[in-house]
């Protein structure tokens, strides 16, 4: 055993009918280390984490905790030994107050003396700088402070290993600050850390130590400051990395002006959900983009283009021509797709398979009493399955059971099928690997080279910048800008947004 370590996994095995999920896995973590664990969507990483935590029994290996060999047959028995994990998805009770989601199903006599649980969830609290009342609803605290209480709530059982999965995917800049801080609080305390995330600059802010995975193999363990980015990035695709200049030189035969009448526009377009009335045109073959800070209105003003949130004023034109879209299938009838934001609660039907996912909207459009026979879906999904190179057993396979970036590749294969002159996606590459986001930003400007009209929404404005001709510059759920050409750069995006009052 290593000096000062507090993990350790040896050639971890684990297999699903047709799916080596790992082969022959290492993976190491000393007390007070922030290791980051690394790879593309369907790496292994679920997979070695949830064979950590007793979900899943491994075929093969060993794990090491103290230096002792242990057996984890149960998620029960993961937390016994101190190995806790934190979701993305919070999996707390907001009902209940901080204090009860900090002890509730543990047998600790302290719980049966409301007194003295309330006492010692405010003392934890305190401990950790974690900016909440123990008597607060949980529901009433943002999900940055919510994610926090979870991690205080592990910390409180004695936590040694803690497991945060993908925790700064739904918070802003400021919050995951304050979650770093107390990552650091806890490192310092000789906590050992593995930190699973999509964000590379995060990586490189917070962590000590990488370890990559590679279809289920692993590629290696490397100090923070051994690894540029670059290589980081090629490692976890397995290749070198031009695809992002080949993006850059895509991106100039698709930025051209012309004259034509533009396929969708609108004018005063004002919905339910506070957008203030704005503009808007799209051209064929046009990709342009809103971009703001969180909570600026982006999602809004593309939800009411669509019809998903109720118009309240404006009109709008297809090809020139008004028409009416109130709600979403009068979109879909005017070649109108969309890609939502929230894939698990706006996208896929988990429960449902990837054919039938993939298949859903044009059933949609055809209508219900008029089914695709199971041969015309079988064949419209294996197009797609290969075009997009979803990975995936078969078409047959549960979508929940596919990892994010595949789901995410079977949702925008939902959308090509109904074969929309007009494409909205919404994020499409949030919390998905590196590799899947490079090949969903290569499509989108095929797609539009090939004539299709996109608005692609990210909150990376680097991604705006690599595939979009114009973006527009959201405030307070207000137009401030439109940026085009020359001045697509950060810091014009930056001060528009910081103080630009252009059109609206």
């Amino acid at each position: 055993m290593s000096e000062n370590a507090l993990l350790e996994l040896r050639g971890i095995y684990k297999s699903f009918p047709g799916v080596k999920a790992l082969q022959n896995v290492d993976f190491n973590l000393r007390k007070g280390e922030i290791h980051a664990l690394m790879g593309e969507n369907g790496a292994g990483k679920s997979t070695l984490i949830k064979v950590l935590t007793g979900v899943y029994t491994k075929d093969e290996g060993d794990i090491r905790l103290d230096g002792q060999n242990v057996t984890i047959r149960s998620p029960q028995d993961a937390q016994h030994m101190g190995i806790s994990t934190v979701y993305q998805e919070i999996t707390l009770c907001p009902n209940l107050s901080v204090a009860e989601n900090m002890y509730i199903g543990r047998s600790d006599n302290i719980i049966q003396n409301w007194k003295g649980m309330f006492e010692g969830a405010d003392k934890m609290l305190k401990s950790l700088d974690i900016p909440a009342e123990a008597s607060a609803q949980l529901a009433s605290c943002s999900i940055a402070v919510q994610q926090m209480v979870a991690i205080a709530r592990a910390v409180d059982m004695d936590c040694k290993v803690l497991i945060l999965d993908e925790p700064t995917s739904s918070l802003d800049d400021q919050e995951v600050q304050k979650l770093f801080k107390l990552m650091r609080d806890l490192k310092e305390r000789g906590v050992g850390i593995i930190f699973v995330t999509h964000f590379l600059d995060q990586v490189y802010e917070v962590c000590d130590k990488i370890t990559v995975l590679r279809d289920g193999k692993l590629v290696g363990e490397y100090p923070i400051k051994d690894l540029p980015r670059v290589e980081l990035v090629s490692k976890m695709l397995g290749k070198e990395l031009d695809d992002m200049s080949e993006i850059k030189t895509e991106k100039k035969d698709t930025d051209k002006e012309d004259d034509s009448t533009p396929v969708y526009e609108a004018e005063g377009l004002a919905s339910t959900e506070g957008i203030k009335p704005f503009n808007f045109y799209i051209k064929k073959g046009e990709v342009n983009g809103f971009t703001g800070l969180l909570g600026s209105g982006r999602s809004e003003c593309v939800r009411a283009i669509f019809g998903a949130d109720r118009v309240i004023s404006g009109s709008v034109k297809k090809n020139g021509k008004t028409v009416k879209i109130q709600k979403p299938i009068d979109a879909m009838k005017n070649g109108i797709a969309y890609l939502p934001e929230d894939r698990k609660v706006d996208g896929i039907v988990g429960d449902l398979s990837v054919r039938e996912n993939i298949i859903l909207a044009l059933q949609v459009m055809k209508g219900f009493f008029k089914p695709l026979s199971k041969a015309e879906a079988n064949a419209f999904a294996n197009e797609y399955i290969d075009m997009l190179k979803i990975k995936t057993a078969s078409a047959d396979t549960p979508i929940k059971s596919l990892s994010g970036g595949n789901q995410q590749k079977c949702i925008v294969a939902r959308w090509l099928l109904t074969h929309p002159e007009y494409l909205i996606l919404d994020e499409p590459t949030r919390g998905i690997d590196v590799g899947t986001k490079v090949d969903i930003q290569k499509l989108v400007l095929k797609l539009a080279g090939e004539g299709m009209s996109i608005t692609f929404i990210s909150s990376e404005t680097d991604e705006m910048l690599r595939t979009c001709s114009r973006l527009i510059v959201m405030r307070d759920r207000k137009v401030v800008g439109e940026l085009k050409g020359d001045e697509l750069t950060q810091s014009k995006i930056m001060s528009t947004i910081a103080g630009g009052e252009g059109q609206s």
